[in-house]
């Protein structure tokens, strides 16, 4: 979640809480007010089975009922469910989909509003962007078969993003103020000890497989996004390959393959292979329209994607 210039540019696809960004931010993209509705949106689920020269993929399966924003999809480990956030009565809340029943349920039913709903380390919490009565937003847990909240970072703030690394290190996407930009830090979850890495980053942040890396998208300006890898032992940071221009979200493959949607195109880059993109899917005639959120089960075979209602 979020609400910055481009980071949520979600403020047409999420349209989350506004705080005050700093002016290398707001230099992409103007900040969407406080009381702006975010576009309506849907999540698809698309079948992918791995063949002797690539992948077939199956026609995009609509998962959301709800008139609405649909947005952030996370697959728990079993790759069975779904977390999404919904904003239903201007209230943002997550949700469960099981794809085998095909039934919702609600995750989180609170006077706050919850997005980017993450299976923690532990598998027994869903940490969650929680925006509190004061506007504050930090980085909260939920029980994920019920119980109180909790926090679980009381002085890092305001969160945008998250990413576990491991069961007490975090990295976060901290939403500038006062005239600074945003910053991506490495946080310990124990001492609350923040270093950054990187200022402008993207909203997306991923594990690389089978690597001791983490990758995100570094907005070297307005023209100019590229995803980069952090590398957790040697703390350095390496250029991957470019975005289409202003696209920001991608996944990854657990064989190491690099998704990135644009339009209703899927493009892929192979590391090892590829010198740039590579279409190998279109969903136009599936009905989707803008692709935006992309991300892939544990075991590869499905992708949800966010599109446009």
């Amino acid at each position: 979640m979020q609400n910055t210039s481009g980071y949520l540019r979600e403020a047409a696809l999420a349209a989350l809480i506004i705080i005050g960004i700093g002016a290398a931010a707001r230099s992409q993209t103007p900040s969407p007010s406080p009381t702006a509705t975010p576009a309506f949106s849907d999540i698809f689920i698309v079948d992918v089975k791995n063949e002797r020269g690539g992948m077939r993929f199956g026609p995009p399966v609509k998962i959301t009922a709800f008139a609405g924003y649909n947005n952030q999809p996370f697959f728990l480990p079993d790759g069975r469910s779904i977390l999404y956030t919904s904003i239903r009565d201007k209230q943002a809340d997550i949700y469960r989909y099981d794809l085998r029943s095909r039934a919702t349920s609600q995750i989180t039913n609170t006077p706050e509003s919850e997005y980017s709903p993450t299976l923690m380390p532990d598998g027994k919490n869903v940490s969650v962007v929680r925006v509190e009565a004061d506007g504050t937003q930090r980085l909260w847990k939920f029980p994920q078969n019920g119980g109180q909240p909790s926090l679980i970072l009381a002085n890092i703030k305001p969160v945008g993003y998250h990413l576990w690394i491991d069961d007490h290190t975090l990295a976060l996407f901290i939403l500038g103020a006062k005239g600074k930009p945003n910053t991506l830090q490495i946080v310990d979850v124990q001492s609350e000890k923040a270093e950054v890495i990187a200022e402008n980053p993207a909203r997306i942040l991923r594990r690389i497989p089978h690597q001791n890396k983490f990758s995100f998208v570094h907005k070297m300006s307005d023209q100019e996004w590229i995803i980069k890898a952090f590398d957790l032992k040697t703390r350095k940071i390496t250029t991957l390959i470019k975005t289409f221009p202003g696209v920001e979200d991608y996944s990854w493959m657990p064989s190491g393959i690099l998704l990135m949607a644009k339009d209703a195109k899927l493009f892929k880059w192979n590391p090892a292979i590829d010198q740039d993109w590579q279409q190998f899917a279109d969903f136009s005639q599936g009905g989707l329209k803008r692709i935006t959120r992309i991300t892939v089960s544990p075991k590869g075979d499905r992708i949800a994607m966010v599109a446009g209602q």
